[in-house]
């Protein structure tokens, strides 16, 4: 069982000070953005939590389409096999490979982790980057707005509609950042912990509409809510499109052997080859604006 640290506000501002002064910004900056060649990436000289082993975080449950089954270690589900293809890219056989579990809102903490990257659809954010290094984005995501078939916010045409209803998001996403700042309902979004406990909001009534990002939204309206649709898609950022990054401890010399590795997925198209054996069906929800 993982015990919770608790952290009080002296703590953290002590934490983010020193974290800050062993990596200042521009150093920061410049190792985000770091790309490795193979050649300077050999496995007995990488910058490892354990030697000669790949560690690699992510929250449990694992939920469908980027983990299947919930369990990390059967490379299926798009983040499985990503974070599988990185690690043959950067050398390592599928043995040598382990996963600790990390939750989702403890990855971006600043402080010492127990983990060589975390792959858990975190977005590349400013505030997050205060405290942690993202590697360059391997996939770019979508906000979509999930509500019940019979429900009167399933007639609903944009966003602006949506503000008058309730709706729900998990604590710590860019999913509720975006209902604040984009959709700005009347009344304060419900905040939960998982998406299994939004999903009972919604069959309780509690929630009119669940956001989350696209995929995770595709599947549980096809899967986990029957009685579900996807009401559509949006682009948070002002459009931008949104990326996940494999997150690193701040100052992880890691970091620009797996932007290589992440760079050479993307030139041969194995990359894009995982994103449609696996995120496929999501391509045909229609847009809100």
């Amino acid at each position: 069982m993982r015990i919770a640290r608790v952290v009080t506000p002296l703590t953290a501002a002590v934490l983010a000070v020193a974290v800050a002064a062993c990596a200042p910004a521009e150093d920061k900056a410049e190792q985000s953005g770091k790309t490795a060649s193979a050649g300077e990436c050999k496995v007995a000289d990488l910058p490892l939590v354990k030697k000669g082993v790949l560690t690699i975080g992510t929250d449990s449950p694992a939920y469908d389409p980027w983990f299947n089954d919930n369990d990390p270690t059967n490379g299926k589900g798009f983040e499985s096999a990503v974070a599988y293809a990185v690690a043959e890219q950067l050398g390592f056989a599928k043995d040598q490979v382990t996963w600790v579990t990390v939750p989702f809102n403890n990855s971006y903490k600043p402080g010492p982790k127990d983990f060589d990257f975390d792959i858990n659809q975190i977005s590349i954010d400013a505030d997050r980057e205060k405290a942690v290094d993202f590697s360059e984005g391997y996939y770019s995501a979508a906000q979509a707005v999930i509500v019940l078939k019979n429900s009167p916010a399933a007639k609903i045409k944009d966003l602006a509609e949506l503000a008058s209803f309730k709706i729900g998001a998990q604590t710590g996403t860019t999913s509720l950042t975006a209902v604040r700042d984009m959709i700005k309902p009347k009344s304060d979004p419900l905040v939960f912990q998982n998406t299994n406990n939004a999903k009972q909001a919604m069959l309780n009534g509690q929630v009119d509409a669940i956001v989350a990002d696209l995929p995770t939204a595709f599947y549980i309206s096809s899967v986990e809510i029957p009685d579900s649709t996807l009401l559509g898609q949006f682009q948070y950022d002002k459009g931008a499109a949104e990326q996940f990054g494999l997150l690193f401890e701040q100052g992880n010399k890691l970091l620009p052997c797996v932007n290589g590795a992440i760079d050479a997925l993307k030139k041969d198209g194995r990359l894009a080859n995982i994103e449609q054996k696996w995120l496929s069906d999501v391509v045909s929800v229609p847009t809100l604006k």
